[in-house]
């Protein structure tokens, strides 16, 4: 069985999705996967600067096999997510593929993210690793 390797964009203000997400992948029989995502208490949150800060994601998503997105409408404010496409997207020779996951109960996500996007899922486990898998 593969092992896919993710990290998952979010915004620690909504920090609850991110452990609702990750929850759903972990109770997923026959996916194995590795969360590279950076948690928040993760030391690279104490960078001395912005560069060293987008230098260190920049490490985490060049071991990942695809970048998802928490896709809410809040995504398009945040600096960071915003810096986390533009390394999928431009940082590497292949660019990483763009999960954009609409979390549970929205009905808009984020221009920004769905712009990027490489594909689009909903909040539920099989249609977010179907996507994983398709995209890989």
């Amino acid at each position: 069985m593969k092992q896919y390797n993710l990290f998952l964009s979010h915004s620690w203000s909504y920090s609850d999705e991110y452990d609702k997400l990750i929850g759903l992948l972990e109770n997923k029989q026959y996916f194995d996967f590795r969360d590279y995502s950076i948690p928040k208490d993760d030391s690279v949150h104490n960078a001395s600067n912005s560069i060293l800060l987008y230098e260190a994601i920049k490490r985490k998503i060049s071991l990942c096999h695809i970048v998802i997105v928490l896709a809410g409408v809040y995504a398009t404010y945040s600096k960071w997510i915003n810096n986390e496409i533009k390394i999928a997207k431009k940082e590497f020779s292949y660019p990483k593929p763009i999960l954009a996951v609409v979390p549970r109960g929205q009905m808009n996500i984020s221009t920004v993210v769905r712009s990027n996007a490489d594909g689009i899922a909903y909040w539920n486990t099989d249609s977010i690793v179907d996507k994983i898998r398709e995209l890989c």
